[in-house]
């Protein structure tokens, strides 16, 4: 099948969040399946072209308003495999940042516009587009509205995939005639919401198949508390509605090869994971002590994250024999206590702002525990991580973290780390405790480890379950 992947990020190009890493993975392991993939973004002022080397591929004309503005696509190869099609237009994407403009309308709407007609004229046609979040919801919508009687690109099925529904593209209604958007297509049916532009319900009218990257937050979406205000019209669409996990790549993340790490290991040699752990603390001024319970987080500081919780939390958990390992950024409220806290304990709790890729490794191999006690995660990366390097996730039983994460029973053996679903500083609290009992059994704590490294969550699994979605969406397409 030819598919081509459409995200506003991927790695190796242009990344801010995890939907760069899912978009760089699933199209090698896609390939590995037999297929013939392809992937398009945004040739960002960020992309590295050295590396990227792309080479002119076609140049198109796009309606932006009433005018007209020359947009070139560039081919890379440097993925081997995986061609990726550069959208090159200085003045949208020549930018500090990937998004955040307030013509960021206007910006995505060429991306999707200079896309489609270069695949008009390109040689090689994809059966599937899949595409990823508001960013790239304008491409269903398009070829709905304006290619529907073109040969070329009425054969194409869409899948559109929601990873994080908080974010939808919201704009002024004037920015339709910008953009190419019929006015007839701003009601309640079509993309007006509440006197506003939402590209993102836009993904969800005009796709044939709906996908999100957990079965739990494909059901908690049609919640109002999860809706983000979309439920209804996701009720609408349930049966076109399906949850497929993400996966990590198993290359990057693992214990045995990773570069990174002061000593390699796996299952069966978790020595390594003690000199990993030394290794952490000597890094983060921390006493060297490998029988203390040493916590870890890697994250953006926010309240979805369940910052607001860990926040009260922490101030207990350290009045015990613990240490903290936290690396991230984000809303200056946590990132400045954060800061405070590891002041306040010196000996216990260390803070690293920012990001520092090495060090993230280094905290995955290094700790006991990942905390991750988000009020919603659509998938989450870091607890199928921690499972990869022995590190057992605490996290509140959400969206994929419920999918992911089955809570220890120490009377059978069985779980892989430990789950709480009451949103309260005292439920997480309580839970790490119960975590460092286990930790304290000779027999129940390299059970709970081997069970964490035991699970499968590459994303050879997950490229199956979207080459099943792709086949349906072809189907719902009447190809």
């Amino acid at each position: 099948m030819r598919i081509l992947i459409c995200a506003s990020e991927i790695v190796p190009f242009a990344k801010t969040g995890g939907l760069a890493d899912v978009a760089g993975a699933l199209p090698r392991a896609l390939v590995e399946l037999g297929h013939d993939v392809r992937v398009a973004l945004p040739n960002y002022a960020a992309v590295d072209q050295k590396k990227a080397r792309p080479e002119p591929a076609g140049e198109v004309r796009v309606p932006v308003g009433e005018e007209t503005v020359s947009v070139e696509v560039l081919l890379s190869r440097a993925v081997p495999g995986v061609p990726a099609y550069l959208v090159e237009a200085p003045e949208y994407f020549h930018r500090k940042a990937l998004y955040g403009e307030p013509d960021d309308a206007v910006r995505f709407a060429v991306f999707c516009r200079a896309l489609l007609e270069f695949l008009r004229r390109d040689a090689w046609r994809p059966k599937v587009i899949h595409c990823s979040d508001w960013q790239t919801a304008l491409i269903p919508t398009y070829l709905r509205q304006d290619y529907a009687a073109d040969p070329r690109l009425n054969q194409i099925a869409t899948l559109f995939t929601i990873h994080n529904f908080a974010y939808q593209g919201l704009f002024n209604r004037e920015v339709m005639e910008e953009i190419g958007l019929s006015a007839g297509l701003f009601t309640p049916d079509g993309v007006e919401f509440y006197g506003q532009l939402n590209l993102m319900k836009a993904g969800l009218r005009y796709s044939d198949l709906l996908s999100t990257v957990s079965p739990t937050y494909a059901k908690e979406m049609q919640t109002a508390e999860f809706g983000e205000r979309l439920e209804g019209v996701l009720a609408g669409r349930t049966q076109d509605l399906f949850g497929v996990l993400n996966g990590i790549d198993y290359d990057e993340w693992s214990p045995a090869t990773d570069p990174h790490l002061a000593a390699r290991y796996d299952v069966h040699t978790l020595a390594g994971k003690a000199k990993c752990k030394a290794d952490l603390q000597r890094r983060l001024k921390l006493p060297e002590a490998s029988g203390v319970p040493l916590f870890g987080l890697v994250s953006r500081l926010a309240s979805q994250k369940g910052l607001d919780l860990l926040a009260e939390a922490l101030p207990r958990l350290l009045r015990l024999d613990v240490q903290f390992a936290l690396l991230g950024s984000g809303d200056a409220v946590y990132q400045d206590l954060m800061v405070e806290l590891a002041k306040e304990h010196p000996k216990k709790m260390a803070t690293v702002t920012g990001f520092d890729d090495p060090l993230a490794h280094r905290i995955y191999a290094g700790v006991d525990f990942f905390v991750m006690p988000s009020h919603y995660e659509p998938c989450g990366l870091g607890q199928l991580i921690s499972l990869r390097y022995g590190t057992i996730p605490i996290v509140r039983r959400t969206g994929g973290l419920a999918d992911t994460i089955e809570d220890f029973d120490e009377r059978t053996g069985e779980g892989n780390g430990f789950s709480f679903e009451e949103r309260s500083p005292l439920a997480l609290l309580g839970t790490c405790c119960r975590a460092m009992m286990v930790r304290s059994d000779a027999g129940l704590w390299p059970q709970l480890v081997r069970n964490a490294m035991a699970g499968d969550f590459s994303w050879d699994r997950s490229a199956q379950e979207y080459v099943r979605l792709y086949e349906l969406a072809r189907a719902r397409h009447g190809s």
